[in-house]
């Protein structure tokens, strides 16, 4: 499985360039299912037009219609070069009976169907082993009523995985204007440079967070058991080393909650406006790391930072901040409060799930649990409440789960 973005399609000549990569990998005995997005910049120029002609008269149904046109164009025009190259190629968009990705009817933001998917993705099969090689639309999807929908933007990486796994492949390349994951954006930092390996759940808190290489809700769709990896358009070859995307882990894969056997203290160092004071929080993270004492969590307030530790050295990592607190000056006092328990809930799904602290927090609320902290990331949520708490939270959050 290959997706080419719509960079590394920006033209004519990148566009027969990515095609004879696809080709030459065709020869040396490959079954390859071929996935595009609209040519650079297509779908900013056809939203562009729709805003001038039609402004927000423009429904969501006509919206995914229009929109669609820059896909159903790249496949026609991918397909065609690879024939042009001497090998079978059929493209695939949702006018074709054969179009696999099953959605429902939110238009512009589609959820996909896995069940109804896989079972369509078994056309594909058929014309590998035909030896032809299928061209699809990234991005796009179709309801139960024939209806056009989109997965929403950067869609064309969830198409890769989704039908990656639904067809068991045994590697998704993606093909960007990038050589790979960097270490940081290369436009802004000179110094970035390339890794080998990338694991799912770091790829998905910096696609999260403002990378650009790939959509993260796509990773949702990686199989642990298929490889992956990212490279560039300018290789012209799929066999390039690029960044392999490693995972996800068995946890990650399923909805785990967990509850610490033993209790967390919470410490808490007060000063002036802190939270405007450069080096406060790295001097108590320094002097707590340097004595081996693992910090659960921190949180940080205007005039305040909490610091969460196991309970059997928090008398210890009270002793070392207090010297850290009467050494700096910005700091006034600390005090070594309650023991409370730790909760973490964990799932993949949590990502594409809208409300989910809502989901957890509320039925703790309507019990009149307190919830002294909390903290999330892409499929994570911890919660801190009372240790007295802990155990009759836990079975409540892992009833909202079920």
């Amino acid at each position: 499985m290959v997706k080419f973005g719509g960079t590394s399609i920006g033209n004519g000549e990148k566009i027969k360039k990515a095609a004879e990569s696809v080709v030459k990998e065709y020869m040396k005995g490959s079954r390859i299912v071929v996935v595009v997005s609209a040519i650079n910049k297509t779908t900013d120029e056809i939203l562009s037009i729709v805003n001038e002609s039609i402004g927000e008269s423009v429904n969501e149904k006509q919206l995914a219609e229009i929109i669609s046109m820059g896909e159903v164009t790249s496949v026609r025009i991918f397909s065609s070069t690879i024939e042009s190259l001497g090998v079978k190629s059929e493209y695939l968009d949702p006018f074709n009976d054969n179009w696999p990705v099953i959605t429902d009817s939110n238009y512009l933001n589609a959820k996909i169907d896995f069940e109804a998917t896989e079972e369509k993705s078994k056309e594909i099969l058929k014309l590998l082993d035909q030896g032809i090689i299928p061209v699809l639309c990234g991005f796009l999807g179709k309801d139960n009523n024939g209806n056009i929908t989109t997965l929403g933007r950067g869609g064309s990486d969830i198409t890769a995985f989704l039908l990656g796994h639904a067809l068991k492949a045994k590697e998704v390349i993606i093909i960007t204007d990038v050589g790979g994951v960097m270490s940081t954006d290369p436009n802004k930092l000179q110094s970035a440079k390339k890794l080998d390996k990338i694991s799912v759940e770091e790829m998905r808190d910096l696609a999260t967070h403002g990378a650009q290489v790939l959509h993260p809700y796509s990773l949702k769709y990686k199989d642990p058991l298929i490889n992956a990896k990212i490279i560039g358009y300018e290789h012209g070859d799929l066999s390039a080393i690029g960044t392999e995307i490693i995972g996800p882990s068995e946890n990650e894969m399923l909805k785990t909650t967990a509850l610490n056997d033993e209790p967390i203290s919470v410490i808490a160092v007060v000063g002036e406006e802190i939270l405007t004071k450069s080096g406060v929080l790295a001097d108590l993270t320094e002097a707590l790391s340097v004595n081996k004492i693992n910090i659960y969590g921190i949180s940080t307030g205007q005039n305040s930072i909490t610091i969460f530790v196991d309970k059997s050295v928090a008398d210890k990592a009270h002793e070392i901040l207090h010297d850290v607190v009467v050494e700096n000056k910005h700091l006034s006092s600390l005090s070594l409060g309650r023991e409370i328990a730790m909760i973490t809930v964990a799932s993949q799904d949590f990502i594409d799930t809208p409300g989910i602290i809502t989901k957890i927090t509320e039925p703790l609320r309507k019990k009149h649990i307190n919830i002294i902290e909390i903290s999330s990331s892409q499929t994570s949520v911890v919660i801190f409440v009372d240790w007295n708490d802990g155990k009759k939270a836990y079975g409540m959050v892992r009833r909202v789960l079920e």
